[in-house]
């Protein structure tokens, strides 16, 4: 497996592209099942998750072809309803299908997802969704099942608690059912609305984009998806955090300082200076950190997949953070590899106290989690001498080429290939 060698400290000093967003990119793909032909999604990244999410469709029948972040799937061969273990096990973003399956074919069949090791990743929220659009479900011998007589018909379904993945499934579903379909308590997330623009863009009739209420009238076909997808806020957040722990000034390009500003306002309140101009957005930071108190919330609060990023930068605030888990309340594997480094954390519960120190020390840690493996490659920037951060898998899901990208802001890292 690869690793990352990273000699620190050193702070992050220039100019950086973001790349479109991994959770958006992936509902996008899942919708191309939606229609018969060939759909178009620019600014794609290139992402271990998007090309693995690639391999299901084609295993579905689809052809997907990659180029200059520009995906292009066509549909006209699927043949298959199912996903199958081999495949889905490895990623929970490929329940998406199950959604645009029942709806264009009638029937799904698609195993239990898999993942990252934290959290349990109901799918409850799923399967009622889909039960109360008319498909008749059951879970067996670890798949999930579906199949409905005709096309699935309208209904009313709430999502508690909100969901982002739940949200786009039963909504993709919802386009081609029979009827009015209203989905209350949506997420709001900017990948949600994304999909929804881009749905309703295809021909779809969808109402209320952007709230929590969105009313669905049923179409008999839409047409192809082409869509660009929005920059990644998380990416982007990531690198922002990034400068509040090791120092310096970065200006990141193609962004939208509205999706960043639950991030932004907990930066500024640790003493970054964030300056948005257009479609970029410039962090600098001097010195330690200040303390915070940070909540995760879905959207428009503070994103929980930030939480790992912001807690390693909290590690050297001047004074103590707490940092409180809502949304995945056991997502704290990235703790123990922190405290490596040096860092003071104590854990209660859902609930961290962070007890700034002065700096981090280089240790070899492990990558747990995409957004755990990200705060520990920031760390190694910061901690003084030598970081190796193992099983880099996990940050190649997420984040494309991000050692080129933190070396031409000045950071010291080098992929070890084994």
């Amino acid at each position: 497996m690869d690793k990352f060698v990273i000699e620190g400290p050193t702070p992050l000093e220039g100019e950086l592209t973001v790349g479109g967003a991994k959770n958006a990119v992936l509902p996008l793909m899942a919708a191309s099942l939606l229609a018969r032909g060939e759909s178009v999604i620019d600014n794609v990244p290139d992402l271990q998750d998007v090309r693995f999410f690639a391999t299901i469709l084609e295993g579905l029948g689809a052809r997907c072809e990659f180029s200059g972040h520009r995906l292009v799937i066509d549909t006209t061969g699927v043949d298959s309803p199912e996903a199958p273990y081999d495949l889905v096990r490895k990623m929970r973003a490929s329940i998406y299908v199950l959604g645009p399956l029942l709806a264009s074919m009638g029937e799904a069949r698609v195993s239990l997802p898999g993942g990252c090791a934290w959290g349990p990743r109901p799918v409850n929220l799923h399967i009622e969704g889909m039960t109360a659009l008319g498909a008749e479900m059951e879970l067996e011998e670890g798949y999930i099942s579906g199949r409905v007589n005709g096309r699935l018909t309208g209904g009313r379904f709430r999502f508690e608690p909100s969901s982002v993945g739940g949200t786009c499934n039963v909504l993709m579903a919802a386009v081609l059912a029979d009827g009015e379909s209203i989905l209350e308590n949506c997420a709001i997330e900017p990948e949600v609305t994304q999909l929804v623009e881009a749905l309703v863009v295809a021909g779809a009739l969808i109402e209320g984009v952007g709230t929590p209420s969105l009313r669905v009238t049923g179409v008999e076909a839409i047409a192809p998806i082409k869509h660009r997808v929005i920059a990644d806020r998380i990416e982007a957040g990531t690198f922002l955090a990034g400068v509040a722990l090791a120092s310096g000034r970065v200006t990141l390009i193609g962004v939208d300082p509205v999706h960043l500003s639950p991030v932004t306002s907990v930066l500024r309140d640790m003493g970054c200076e964030i300056t948005p101009d257009g479609t970029s957005l410039t962090v600098e930071s001097t010195g330690r950190p200040k303390p915070v108190e940070v909540v995760t919330r879905p959207y428009p609060g503070f994103p929980t997949d930030m939480q790992a990023q912001v807690m390693a930068a909290c590690c050297v605030a001047d004074g103590t953070s707490f940092i409180t888990e809502t949304i995945y309340t056991d997502r704290f594997t990235h703790v123990a590899e922190l405290q490596r480094l040096g860092a003071d954390i104590r854990l209660d519960g859902a609930r961290a106290a962070v007890f700034g120190v002065d700096r981090l020390q280089g240790a070899p840690v492990m990558a747990t989690d995409l957004r755990a493996s990200a705060a520990l490659v920031f760390a190694g920037c910061a901690a003084a001498g030598t970081t190796t951060v193992n099983r880099v898998y996990h940050i190649d899901r997420g984040y494309e080429r991000i050692e080129e990208r933190l070396a031409v802001l000045g950071a010291k890292i080098l992929r070890v290939r084994d």
